[in-house]
């Protein structure tokens, strides 16, 4: 764990739940697994306090605890959960590409509570969009509970872990923590609800205050003797399925990069045929036949089978081999090299690290050392065709960086100089993990930036939102043009262009952010996969 991850960890946690929160789980982070009363003592934060920002964190996955054999329950945080928090803009935005607005509300819900039972959700969601739209006009739960129902069957959203039924009926004294467990097989079954209703608007509160009991009673007809039927059964976010479908469009926008749209799209369908039955951390897709790859493509493409079959072989022999052949049965068999995709990803990604930081030449020679793989310094000056002492400055220069590195062949036991080679090399995996520290300080400086600039125009942001309020209370009592244009002169013009000005650089910072997230994700999902290689 370093120090850059910790700082970005902690910051995130200070701007989601505050100082107590962001205490606790950087102190858990510094100092591994610990048991309560000593995370309380070592802290200097009261039991009580420290009881409810443990349950916060583990409410949002971000802490896990563990019984140990004397019975003490130790806390343990999951810095990589933290970190994914930088993400959520993203999960939320691909939902909404993929569910529209009602797929994006319930898995910013859900990321937003961390677990949540499904009919909760639906009510949520749909009160949410009922606000949204026309007056007279309202969001059925039963539209809202059809696209939990695709979130789930595409594995988007996924159960939480319960208490199993026989650790309750156990006649001795309770375990000091539950264990929890889950039935793989269950994990995506939406449990059968029949929500019958429909949002409400926040500005009626008090007929919703007076008709509550009588909506709850309408939710569950059926079930009226039973309890809740998903009472205890909660649902999360399935980041894992998320990560997977980022790494699929990234491969798809690559193939199309390289080759053509129609490339990509071959592509794009043999993935979205393995998506549920590949896990996401498989080195390779399922193989697939040429017939069932014909078949399973979109309506839009009339290519026939011959141009598929010249596409199919077209990839599986570019030198990349992102595409793979692993038998001749059913007109072909074919594969998708997953890891070797993201190794050509994380390997374009450093090479255009090197080309913006050191210039073209540098780029050329890093290539070159990553084509030929070993070469000493007098190979390097010859094959790269530039001069001695420039060639020799642009190595150090990025040895010195940690992209190349260095390695001695002794000719001789005694490791003299004169008598050994020294070769120069790129060490992917190495270059990978220093980038990836440099993104984790690049978006801790972000969000540093962003935070001061907030809090050196916090005044004039406050005054604005005052105006704002007052505009708008004044437009729902029908006040004049005039009255209105009078209150939004209590802003004056440099006022108005220091907000502009503001606004723009707040944005930007924010899409530095997601910019340098997408780096982030690309080299851990380079680096997850090549460490679970056998």
């Amino acid at each position: 764990m370093t120090q850059a991850e910790i700082k970005l960890c902690s910051l995130l946690l200070q701007e989601h739940f505050g100082e107590i929160v962001e205490k606790i789980g950087v102190h858990l982070i510094r100092t591994g697994s610990q048991p309560l009363r000593v995370i309380a003592h070592d802290t200097g934060t009261s039991l009580d306090q420290v009881k409810k920002a443990l349950c916060v964190l583990i409410q949002h996955n971000l802490v896990t605890y563990q019984v140990h054999k004397r019975g003490v329950v130790e806390y343990e945080a999951q810095c990589s959960r933290i970190l994914r928090m930088l993400r959520y803009p993203r999960y939320i935005y691909t939902s909404k590409t993929l569910y529209s607005d009602t797929g994006e509300l319930i898995v910013e819900e859900l990321l937003l509570n961390g677990k949540m039972t499904m009919s909760a959700v639906v009510k949520k969601v749909a009160d949410r969009l009922t606000e949204t739209m026309e007056d007279g006009k309202t969001m059925d739960y039963a539209e809202v509970s059809n696209a939990f129902v695709r979130l789930a069957d595409t594995h988007f959203v996924q159960r939480c872990p319960l208490v199993p039924t026989t650790e309750n009926s156990d006649s001795g004294p309770p375990p000091p923590a539950p264990t929890l467990v889950i039935n793989e097989k269950d994990m995506y079954l939406v449990p059968k609800l029949s929500l019958i209703g429909k949002g409400k608007r926040r500005r009626s509160s008090e007929e919703d205050a007076a008709g509550e009991p009588k909506a709850k009673r309408l939710k569950y007809t059926t079930d009226n003797k039973e309890p809740i039927p998903d009472d205890g059964i909660y649902w999360q976010a399935n980041l894992d399925r998320f990560h997977q479908h980022f790494r699929d469009q990234t491969i798809v926008s690559a193939v199309a990069n390289r080759m053509d749209q129609t490339s990509s799209e071959i592509v794009r369908t043999m993935l979205r045929m393995s998506e549920i039955t590949t896990p996401s951390s498989a080195p390779f897709t399922q193989p697939l036949s040429s017939n069932e790859i014909f078949r399973s493509l979109p309506v839009g493409y009339n290519i026939s089978k011959q141009v598929l079959d010249q596409y199919l072989t077209l990839l599986a022999d570019d030198p990349l081999e992102l595409v793979g052949k692993s038998g001749d049965s059913g007109g072909g068999m074919y594969v998708i090299n997953l890891h070797k995709a993201l190794a050509s990803l994380a390997t374009a990604t450093l090479e255009s690290v090197v080309q913006e930081r050191f210039g073209s030449r540098c780029a050329r020679i890093f290539r070159l050392v990553l084509q030929k793989k070993h070469l000493e310094q007098k190979q390097v000056e010859d094959f790269a065709m530039i001069p001695a002492k420039e060639a020799k400055d642009m190595l150090y220069k990025m040895l010195s960086e940690n992209f190349i590195s260095l390695q001695e062949i002794p000719k001789t036991p005694d490791h003299a100089p004169s008598r050994t080679f020294y070769l120069y090399t790129v060490n992917i995996l190495s270059a990978a993990r220093m980038l990836l520290h440099r993104c984790y300080k690049s978006i801790a400086n972000l969000i540093e930036r962003r935070q001061f600039e907030t809090k050196e125009n916090k005044r004039l942001l406050e005054k604005s939102q005052r105006v704002e309020a007052i505009i708008a209370s004044m437009q729902a009592t029908g006040a004049e043009e005039e009255q209105l244009q009078e209150i939004e002169e209590m802003i004056t013009a440099p006022e108005r262009q220091q907000l502009e000005t503001l606004k723009r650089n707040v944005n930007k910072l924010d899409a530095s952010e997601i910019q340098v997230d997408e780096t982030i994700f690309l080299l851990e999902s380079y680096i997850e996969s090549t460490m679970k290689r056998p």
